[in-house]
């Protein structure tokens, strides 16, 4: 149970009282792990808020999970009920689409846009573009659209395709990259539709284009806190200096530089010495970890002491917990195997040892997906219920996604694209072969949407019962999308009827999970009464998984697992060329690329609750391999 807003706050240390009770003016807290940052930061937006109830402002919280968000408004709300409603929480891309949603139409983005949210579809779309350019004689090939990763980089880097040339002037097909990029975004735009990089480099041209409305969000949100600044790369930091403008200065922003794991996608330690030079901000630390028993913080600070990119006086850890659960020894162990193989069944055996009670609690980490396979499958052979955690961006079954596809048809009636979906889907459910060039063509010459054609050509199909009553349930949004609620809630109950037969697909009853776990977020964090237009976007915007469980043993790789905690973490394959990685080892031992491979060990190793434990075999595929360098600067190897 969460506590009111004056026992939360009687609750805070010093320290954590004098970031709570900031007033006005930039300010940088720089919040080590396990330090009540997620308490500082709700405490704090409960505070302005209670503080100013005959006021009608609005405050601004980003972070960048939309579990994050969740759970800040949930806590807001707990602490401050009736005010969580002046709490704009939420990640920056939501952010951004709402602020498209309001204002994109001065860029010629329509409100109902859609997001592109998985490679595959940016794909096809790009390919779509470059066989329209063909057949129109323009200078392009098929094979242009390995350009997708460097159209990507541009726009994360604010770059317009007019801009690009000179950006790449030293690659000799230039020219090529330039002219893809530009079909790329004249195909969005043709479609009303965005990518995930679109969100914020769209509101980027939005506010510097239109400067009155940054102004707008400065006068009706008045105080901005972003969380895990840490992460934020250069796109997100240059949208919070446009949005700033030249005056605004009221930013509370948490970060741990410790923490930065994400170079590959452009966070860099300069962000945080940047924001702390270009808006003057004073800085609080928080360096008690209430989460790590005394064992762990320990080689936290002495692992995270090699790193030099920090900044100059950071405070180490310290030890917050006072009645840790297992004695020093058991806090921190170490394990080595003669090979990875039998790594991963020890690990396993010894998970399997500790008994049901405990494996809903523990999590298993390594750098990479290869070595986490491995254990899963020790781990499936001693009948032990675990799986590996990876974001998905679409859904597994065809029911769902016919369900998510019938929906978006409903939303876009001419969009052929999410018909060739909608019917494949269709077609994996009952068997049938109803071809969507056929629909498009039909719907094209009758001038009727391609949801109304398709509905009425399955209908002369033959087909079960339970699939008929699918169309039947279905209809009404054509008249009605408002209703769209309890369309929804009556395909669920078919689908939840299919899901009790013992054959079923377990990817459907995953599937109807996630859906339920999505709908329920959503409703939460945006409302009950969500437009079906913004829980497209809001849907587009999130992961398709369950959340695991309560007795399932979760793997994860380390950068899946920043922002959680476990009671007790498995860290695997603690040997060089595995972590640190072959790369950063080439690129030596001093390199900001080592660097970034400490702070990954230092993740990792901070995820713990109660006991950690680190592994590391002799030899990986063949190979013999020495204890990583991670172990030594910990003390734990000579």
């Amino acid at each position: 149970m969460i506590d009111s807003l004056p026992m939360a706050l009687g609750k805070l240390t010093e320290i954590q009282r004098q970031a709570v009770e900031w007033d006005q003016g930039p300010l940088m807290v720089l919040a080590g792990p396990g330090s009540g940052k997620t308490q500082v930061l709700t405490c704090r937006i409960a505070r302005l808020l209670d503080s100013s109830r005959s006021r009608n402002f609005h405050v601004l919280a980003l972070t960048f999970t939309n579990k994050a968000a969740d759970e800040m408004k949930s806590r807001v709300a707990a602490l401050v009920p009736g005010l969580e409603e002046r709490a704009n929480i939420g990640t920056f891309h939501s952010f951004c689409a709402q602020v498209l949603r309001l204002h994109g139409v001065h860029l010629g983005i329509k409100p109902n846009f859609t997001i592109y949210s998985t490679d595959e579809d940016r794909r096809a779309l790009l390919q779509d573009a470059i066989r329209r350019a063909l057949r129109e004689g323009k200078q392009s090939s098929a094979e242009d659209v390995k350009y997708l990763g460097m159209i990507d980089r541009l726009k994360g880097r604010l770059i317009e395709p007019a801009a690009s040339q000179d950006v790449i002037a030293r690659f000799d097909d230039r020219d090529r990259i330039s002219s893809t990029y530009r079909l790329y975004e004249n195909e969005l735009r043709g479609l009303n539709a965005l990518d995930f990089n679109s969100l914020i480099f769209e509101v980027h041209r939005l506010v510097t284009t239109f400067p009155a409305i940054a102004e707008r969000y400065r006068r009706s949100n008045p105080f901005w806190l972003i969380d895990e600044f840490q992460d934020t790369n250069n796109a997100q930091y240059k949208l919070i200096q446009a949005l700033a403008g030249k005056e605004f200065r009221n930013l509370f922003v948490v970060a741990d530089d410790d923490q930065i794991i994400y170079e590959w996608n452009g966070a860099s330690f300069r962000q945080i010495q940047s924001f702390l030079s270009d808006f003057a901000a004073d800085l609080i630390q928080l360096p008690t970890n209430y989460r790590c028993p005394p064992a762990i913080v320990d080689v936290a600070n002495r692992l995270v002491a090699y790193n030099a990119q920090r900044t100059s006086d950071k405070k180490p850890l310290v030890a917050g917990k006072t009645t840790p659960k297992f004695t020093r020894p058991e806090q921190l162990q170490v394990r080595v195997f003669p090979t990875e193989e039998e790594e991963a069944l020890g690990v396993a055996r010894e998970i399997g040892d500790r008994g049901k009670a405990y494996w809903g609690q523990t999590a298993i980490l390594a750098r990479n997906r290869f070595l986490l396979d491995r254990v899963l499958d020790a781990l499936h052979k001693l009948k032990i219920p675990s799986a590996i955690a990876q974001r998905r961006d679409d859904f597994l079954s065809p029911q769902v996604r016919w369900l998510a596809a019938c929906l978006k048809q409903v939303a876009r009636p001419l969009d052929r694209r999410n018909l060739g979906v909608l019917v494949e889907a269709f077609n994996r459910i009952t068997g049938l072969s109803v071809a969507a060039d056929l629909v498009s063509i039909d719907a094209e010459t009758t001038q009727r949407g391609y949801l109304v054609t398709w509905l009425e050509a399955v209908r002369g199909e033959h087909m079960s019962a339970a699939q008929a009553q699918l169309l039947d349930s279905i209809v009404p949004l054509v008249s009605e999308p408002s209703a769209f609620k309890t369309v929804v809630d009556a395909i669920l109950e078919i689908f939840s009827i299919q899901t009790s037969d013992p054959n079923a697909q377990a990817d459907l009853a995953e599937d109807l999970a996630a859906w339920r776990e999505l709908s329920r977020d959503i409703a939460r964090q945006v409302g009950r009464d969500v437009p079906l237009d913004q829980f497209l976007q809001e849907l587009q915007l999130r992961s398709k998984e369950s959340s695991p469980k309560p007795d399932m043993v979760r793997l994860l790789t380390i950068h899946g697992a920043k922002g959680k905690e476990f009671e007790i973490v498995y860290l695997i394959g603690l040997a060089e060329d595995v972590i640190p990685s072959y790369q950063s080892r080439q690129k030596g031992g001093q390199s900001r690329e080592m660097e970034e491979e400490r702070r990954n060990c230092f993740v990792a190793i901070t995820r713990a609750k109660e006991c950690l434990v680190l592994t590391r075999a002799e030899r990986y595929r063949g190979w013999p391999k020495e204890p990583s360098r991670f172990l030594v600067e910990m003390g734990l190897e000579t």
